[in-house]
């Protein structure tokens, strides 16, 4: 079900008087993610929701990997990236692992960008002589809101790739930030360069909560809570979102069509939209794609391992997984998520543009 009263033009919204203080939900976001606690791989690996971010992990790599790829192939000989949103810097692995030179991570949580350079530090310092680790800059700002290439210790340079990992939606409490984000992701951008990232799909949430009693829905690891339903302004589209104990921030939706219209001011063009599970689907027919699956743990055993035990014993979470063995006759272990875990990670969607001059 698509959000039918989204309007083809976007509406002005009752909040916009000037004489009326609107709250600066980015203030909301940053407090949450500066208090978030940095947990060790233990810690990690007993979490409830481990496999889904392992596979959520191993989507960003794959699709990290083939855009390196592309921009090698189109002969980049010093390949830079701007990794906005960066967080605690969870992608400085993939980052390393695709030989890039130069990296620029920006993030609008103080606490989460020393943590990044303090891990990007420490391998530097693992890492041998011959290694050729990229160079680095970090930057705290609101992307939303402040103009990054001000910020630039090489104020002319630009970048092959622009990677913006579930961070996007944020912006879209009005058009003014949605704009400087786009600004600040597209216009260091070289021409052929790409702007790529992940962030939920408006169409699978407004469906889900249309679908639901009430103004809430979700499951045993996830909940997202709308303050009304059945009027879906283009911006400040407000949603509630909570992911175990990772996170418990507002958001807002991202009409995708919007979204790329805008995009369009600064020479974007959309290469391609898939929903995860598009995007699993299509990548798991590769065999090296599946063989880093294997590796980054992106799945769950079904049966456990040696009779181990699952993420969850709650009736029904792998009824799916089951019915496919019966199926199938299968009897070694199959790779799966738990229903909860699957219908957390389906809200999202990969996006890549590509900047045409």
């Amino acid at each position: 079900m698509e959000p039918q009263s989204v309007q083809s033009e976007p509406k002005r919204e009752r909040d916009d008087s000037p004489n009326k203080e609107v709250p600066d939900h980015s203030v909301k976001v940053a407090r949450h993610y500066n208090r978030l606690q940095e947990v060790g791989r233990a810690a990690r690996s007993r979490s409830r929701i481990f496999f889904m971010r392992n596979f959520n992990n191993w989507l960003k790599s794959v699709l990290i990997g083939e855009i390196l790829e592309q921009v090698r192939g189109a002969g980049s000989q010093q390949v830079c990236v701007l990794d906005l949103g960066c967080g605690k810097g969870g992608d400085l692995l993939k980052w390393r692992k695709g030989r890039i030179d130069h990296l620029v991570c920006a993030d609008i949580a103080a606490v989460s960008v020393e943590q990044c350079q303090s891990r990007y530090e420490d391998m530097k310092r693992r890492s041998h002589a011959n290694d050729g680790i990229y160079s680095a800059q970090f930057i705290t700002a609101d992307c939303s809101k402040e103009v990054l290439s001000e910020k630039l210790d090489d104020p002319a340079l630009t970048f092959d790739v622009c990677s913006c990992q579930f961070v996007y939606h944020y912006s879209f409490e009005s058009e003014q930030k949605a704009d400087m984000m786009l600004r600040n992701a597209c216009e260091r951008l070289k021409p052929g360069g790409f702007f790529i990232g992940t962030t939920p799909d408006a169409f699978e949430l407004v469906k889900r909560l249309e679908a639901s009693d009430s103004l809430s829905f979700g499951n045993e690891v996830f909940n997202v809570s709308f303050q009304s339903k059945g009027d879906y302004p283009l911006f400040r589209c407000q949603y509630h979102f909570s992911l175990e104990d990772v996170v418990d921030v507002p958001e807002f939706l991202v009409y995708f069509p919007l979204f790329e219209h805008m995009a369009k001011r600064y020479n974007m063009r959309l290469v391609s939209k898939q929903r995860f599970s598009e995007f699993f689907q299509e990548k798991v027919k590769n065999e090296h794609h599946r063989s880093l699956m294997k590796k980054m743990m992106a799945l769950e055993p079904f049966p456990g391992e040696d009779g181990g035990q699952l993420a969850t014993d709650s009736q029904g979470e792998y009824r799916h997984a089951k019915e496919h063995c019966d199926k199938t006759g299968v009897k070694h272990a199959l790779g799966t998520l738990s229903r909860s875990e699957w219908e957390a990670t389906s809200i999202y969607l990969v996006f890549v543009f590509q900047k045409t001059s």
